[in-house]
């Protein structure tokens, strides 16, 4: 029945594509990410070195995710959904996604000056407690997107399976509380986590032929690796590399913090962006 309904329905094309942005809209992130929008179904994976920013890029997608599109008359130009965070590295910092959530809000409101890059920088493994701004926010508004900001912490392969096999059910039941879907499922630090404990394994293996990991050393210290194996490979969509930038002409010359480089290498894009962090924001420099 329901696929006789569907071929005599007489939906339009405006009007099916008015639905389809409805209910699977663009997510249109702020830089470095902006280059390419992306849609349900879409699986970016953010490789690159350590220590550059990958994480607070997360975090920044995040913020855009659970603001709502416009909230008592101010416009934030999020999606209102929510988000789950998969924590395999262990040292998400809580206190780091709230001031940045602030920031935004204040933002919106015209509670903060305009952003100009100096020399301080945020620092891209915490936030600088020296720089947590008192300003004023919406309280209610702080409130309802941290309740759309759903942490998972794993700490071993085991428990992150276990937390994907029972994902689905505990969705549903939030969902269903919140009268919101999830529309973002971030899992960070896969790709160290994934290498850890293939190292890990391998050496206890290894024990009683006194053999270690390809270049490794008997303290079992993990082998540099950029990309996931490639059954992970089959089903990425979109994948940015991320990396730290070794010109600094540019930080002498705007005085400000760290540069780093983001370039798409799925879909190959012929544009190589420059950014910086400042108090919580991405900023492109020239």
């Amino acid at each position: 029945m329901e696929v006789r309904r569907w071929i005599d329905g007489d939906e339009s094309a405006g009007d099916m594509l008015t639905r389809f942005s409805i209910e699977r809209p663009f997510l249109l992130l702020l830089p470095p990410l902006h280059r390419v929008p992306l849609r349900v179904g879409n699986v970016l994976e953010l490789v690159g070195p350590s220590s550059s920013a990958k994480t607070l890029i997360l975090i920044q997608a995040a913020i855009s995710c659970i603001l709502p599109k416009d909230w008592n008359g101010v416009h934030y130009g999020g999606l209102g959904r929510l988000v789950v965070f998969i924590d395999l590295d262990c040292r998400f910092d809580i206190l780091c996604f709230s001031t940045m959530l602030k920031r935004r809000i204040g933002q919106a409101n015209g509670l903060l000056g305009k952003t100009n890059v100096g020399r301080d920088h945020l620092d891209t493994q915490k936030c600088d407690e020296r720089r947590k701004s008192t300003l004023d926010y919406d309280e209610e508004l702080y409130a309802l997107c941290m309740r759309r900001f759903l942490y998972v912490r794993c700490y071993d392969s085991f428990q992150f399976l276990a937390s994907l096999k029972t994902l689905h059910y505990q969705l549903k039941q939030v969902e269903e509380a919140q009268q919101s879907s999830v529309y973002l499922l971030m899992i960070d630090s896969i790709g160290a986590f994934h290498w850890v404990e293939r190292a890990s394994s391998f050496s206890q293996s290894s024990t009683h032929r006194k053999k270690y990991f390809p270049g490794t050393t008997s303290t079992h210290k993990v082998p540099c690796r950029e990309y996931m194996p490639s059954v992970w490979q089959s089903f990425v969509t979109h994948r940015i590399l991320i990396r730290a930038s070794d010109d600094d002409s540019t930080v002498r010359h705007q005085q400000i913090g760290p540069v780093y480089l983001s370039e798409w290498l799925l879909p190959p894009l012929s544009l190589l962006d420059k950014f910086t962090v400042k108090d919580g924001f991405f900023l492109l420099v020239s």
